[in-house]
């Protein structure tokens, strides 16, 4: 197993396998149901005893009828299994409450738990009719098919334009017992958050109480999955959920002043870092990943202003995808940014793993570089924009991808 981080009471964080799976008590499953021609479309996330639950949601003001439906479930904190449905966002139809609603029904009579106790989310096309049928036919094989290595199963089913399934799992010590946190991911076009992106489900054998897993939850959401960007479009149904089963055994975590939170809020950041970069990487039609790491700068919220403008920007994202080394689109978003900065004081530089790095901007003005070093670094598919303030000591990272024609084409025929 990669040790992959320290945490500051140097207990380490080990990546393992499994994703939604790995924590004791959860078993998953995903099917191919009908709401799409081919790809597996419907997955199920399933706690053997009863979690507590906390999430984040979408900002857009048109809101997807599954977010409804889970946020009053989850009103008391508490839940146990979520089900979610690809090729369909059930948004902005007239009986989508009714749907959302009817679906947790059903799975609830399967699993012969509360209604109440179910969370349901969707993803796919918005403003497309949605019937119930397919859930009807496939939540039977969906409990069936159930199993503690499932977790990749249900990763596949909740994709729609994602290349690739995106999962994380880590373990951890806590006092004298290992715990473990892992999800699973999607979000390919439509991801620009705001307190959420996307659809992440995380799951963990830990104790806490509702109230210090919603904390860490957006804690950790604010520096992850908010600091992503693939095209500017705040999705309807964008949510994250992190089920907590209790099943470690543990002194339950009550608040961020127990010794045990910071050390499950690391791995909760972990996890989510991850999934937030492999959404980045997988934008549609990208093909380059581009980290925007901001330093040195007056507080963490200016840094942030401009790590996120940077690779949120339609021109910094085409120069890249073009190989071409437009300082000035650069310095033209740290400046629009928002962010309280001293651009005479500007530092800039592309950087890549294999390449090397590039100084392009010295103290705010373009200085002479070497081109084809800049082109080659653009070229590779991790392209690192590094920007010094110069003004302090805190410091933001952002992630993004490059705008491509497929961009485009995928999007100019979503619907079909």
């Amino acid at each position: 197993m990669e040790t992959i981080q320290k945490t500051k009471s140097e207990q380490l964080l080990k990546k393992v396998s499994g994703n939604v799976c790995a924590a004791t008590g959860f078993a998953a499953s995903g099917i191919h149901a009908g709401f799409k021609r081919k790809r597996k479309d419907l997955a199920l996330i399933y706690s053997y005893t009863k979690s507590t639950t906390a999430s984040v949601y979408t900002q857009n003001k048109v809101i997807g009828a599954p977010l409804v439906i889970t946020k009053q479930h989850s009103q008391n904190g508490h839940a146990q299994a979520i089900i979610c449905n690809s090729g369909n966002a059930n948004t902005c139809n007239a009986n989508g409450l009714e749907i959302a609603s009817d679906v947790c029904s059903i799975l609830s009579a399967k699993l012969g738990i509360a209604q109440e106790d179910i969370l349901v989310a969707s993803t796919g096309v918005i403003g497309q009719p949605l019937s119930l049928d397919p859930f009807k036919m496939g939540i039977p094989a969906l409990v069936e098919q159930l199993e503690n290595t499932g977790g990749s199963h249900a990763a596949k089913a909740i994709l729609t334009t994602d290349k690739e399934i995106k999962e994380s799992a880590v373990e951890f010590q806590l006092g004298e017992t290992t715990a473990r946190l892992g999800g699973i991911s999607k979000g390919s076009g439509m991801i620009h958050p705001n307190m959420a992106t996307m659809l992440g489900f995380i799951t963990t054998d830990v104790a806490i109480t509702p109230t210090a897993l919603k904390q860490a939850l957006k804690e950790v959401t604010t520096d992850t999955f908010n600091m992503i960007s693939v095209d500017g479009d705040t999705s309807t149904n964008d949510m994250v959920t992190v089920l907590a089963n209790g099943q470690l055994g543990n002194n339950e975590i009550v608040s961020d002043q127990d010794p045990d939170y910071t050390v499950f809020k690391q791995a909760l950041h972990a996890v989510c870092e991850e999934l937030a970069i492999a959404i980045a990487k997988d934008g549609e039609g990208a093909s380059t990943l581009i980290t925007c790491n901001v330093s040195k700068a007056k507080t963490e919220q200016q840094a942030k202003l401009v790590a996120k403008q940077v690779i949120s920007s339609n021109l910094v994202k085409a120069a890249v995808y073009g190989r071409d080394a437009n300082v000035g689109r650069l310095l033209c978003a740290v400046g629009y940014s928002g962010a309280e900065v001293d651009f005479q004081l500007v530092d800039i530089s592309l950087r890549s793993r294999e390449l090397g790095t590039v100084c392009v901007c010295e103290a705010g003005a373009i200085v002479p570089f070497d081109e084809d070093k800049a082109y080659a670094i653009l070229g590779t598919d991790e392209l690192f924009i590094d920007v010094s303030f110069n003004e302090g000591v805190k410091q933001a990272t952002a992630w993004g991808c490059d705008l491509t024609y497929d961009y485009v084409k995928i999007n100019s025929a979503y619907r079909s």
